[in-house]
């Protein structure tokens, strides 16, 4: 190129950059991220460039720890400009840009499948938004610390030595935060009964809660005072109880769950809105899956440390097979990569790495769906690949119900409740759908029987 031909190149470059939202002033950074590109082809024509020599040269910048997520996103973007835009080459229109993108958030500590681990009982101010509070609650968890730090200390220490998830951790913490802050500071341990029943009345009557939300209130409650606090509560508490009607579940019939994945381009997302549909997982049951959970022999998963507390195994639908076996040969490429350039060590729970020496490095502790970057801890300093953030399936599956024009409420919970109404609808007993969805009880499956209304449809029993 002549020097007028590639300042015009470049232009072009620019103006081509307003399609995809981006601003003027930003679009400089977008042109360097394809000039570095190009460097590092100097002996390649741009037209000669192939689909596996991008997803290489992305891999190798995913190890770039120290390469922010949003910099990792951009320059992706940069490179589909570059090559769907400017070169135009034929490979280009149906590269998984967006797999790329959407796996590069990183999981930040305070994320609930590490956070755990990584966080020390500690709570003095300072480690208070590191602690991983709700947004909402940071400032408020920096007050109570402030006033009660052996409350909450101890409130940590008796809810992890009884292995309660970390969601259920930070909800029942954000509701003691907001007890005490309700009565303006005072010594919660001085308050009675008649103060929780105030508090639950208040929620009902000006925020107009949910039944269920008053009940986790209350039992945030009842542990604080009960574990924490070493008081039993005198008789039964008297409130005014939340009348707000329980929902029956978002359910997709089977030609808007056709639409819906026939708008997801995007093979990952795909494949994983496929699992929430055709074994009926929760979102976090899916991401959190590692290669030794997949049993292709038995053409089964194995889901570990559900919300019930208690293993389940899931059939894999066959449709799937072949798919699954290719995202997990793409795992094993990228982990023998990662292995290769001194990284491939995975996260484990608990205290897995000192009862298995050497296990996380194994391939069979992978993530079925890894990050497309690493990221480094800043308290270990170890830098590893971690499953991909549960926020862009979500926004996958939002996204396609709208371009797809189902009017419903489309999550990607809606994909499992819709799996357990049509297995019912099919005429499976509703035992098998309960254990299928891993309930611990009957009765949270029984709401999946509101399809009885529909005439000519019934349910074998168990």
């Amino acid at each position: 190129m002549t020097e007028q031909s590639t300042s015009l190149f470049w232009d072009n470059y620019i103006s081509k950059t307003k399609a995809y939202r981006i601003k003027l002033t930003s679009a400089r950074w977008y042109l360097r991220h394809a000039e570095t590109y190009i460097r590092a082809h100097a002996n390649l024509r741009l037209a000669q460039h192939s689909a596996p020599q991008m997803e290489k040269y992305l891999r190798e910048k995913g190890r770039n720890s120290y390469l922010e997520d949003w910099q990792f996103k951009q320059m992706v973007v940069a490179l589909k400009i570059l090559f769907v835009e400017m070169v135009k080459t034929s490979w280009a229109s149906s590269f998984a840009w967006d797999d790329w993108v959407v796996a590069a958030d990183s999981l930040p500590n305070s994320h609930a499948s590490v956070a755990r681990d990584y966080q020390a009982i500690a709570v003095d101010q300072k480690e208070a938004l590191d602690y991983g509070a709700a947004d909402s609650d940071s400032n408020l968890y920096k007050r109570v610390v402030n006033y009660y730090p052996e409350h909450i200390r101890a409130f940590i220490e008796k809810i992890r030595v009884r292995r309660y998830s970390i969601r259920t951790e930070r909800a029942y913490l954000g509701w003691i935060l907001r007890y005490i802050s309700f009565y303006s500071m005072q010594d919660p341990a001085k308050l009675t009964e008649n103060h929780i029943a105030r508090y639950l009345e208040y929620l009902v009557l000006r925020r107009k809660v949910a039944s269920s939300t008053q009940s986790q209130a209350l039992n945030a409650l009842m542990f604080f005072y009960r574990q924490v606090l070493q008081r039993e509560l005198n008789g039964r508490i008297e409130f005014v109880h939340s009348r707000k009607p329980r929902r029956l579940p978002v359910v997709l019939t089977a030609d808007e769950i056709k639409r819906l994945f026939s708008g997801l381009e995007n093979t990952t997302q795909l494949l994983m809105a496929n699992l929430l549909y055709g074994c009926g997982l929760r979102l976090m049951e899916c991401v959190l899956l590692r290669i030794l959970d997949v049993d292709f022999g038995y053409q089964q998963i194995l889901v570990r440390n559900t919300k019930a507390k208690k293993d389940r195994v899931v059939p894999i639908p066959k449709k799937l097979t072949t798919i699954l076996e290719t995202q997990i040969d793409k795992v094993k490429a990228l982990h023998i990569e990662d292995i290769e350039q001194g990284f491939g060590k995975m996260y484990l729970p608990g205290a897995l790495t000192l009862k298995y020496p050497g296990a996380d490095s194994q391939f069979r502790w992978q993530y079925v769906f890894p990050s497309s970057k690493i990221s480094t801890d800043p308290r270990s300093g170890i830098s590893r690949r971690h499953h991909v953030h549960e926020s862009g399936l979500q926004k996958f599956i939002k996204k396609a119900g709208e371009h797809a024009g189902i009017t419903k409420n489309v999550n990607c919970h809606a994909l499992r409740h819709s799996f357990a109404t049509h297995l019912l609808e099919n005429g499976y007993d509703i035992r098998t759908v309960q254990e299928l969805l891993g309930h611990a009880d009957v009765s949270t499956t029984m709401i999946y029987t509101h399809v009885l209304n529909k005439p000519g449809v019934t349910v074998t029993s168990a």
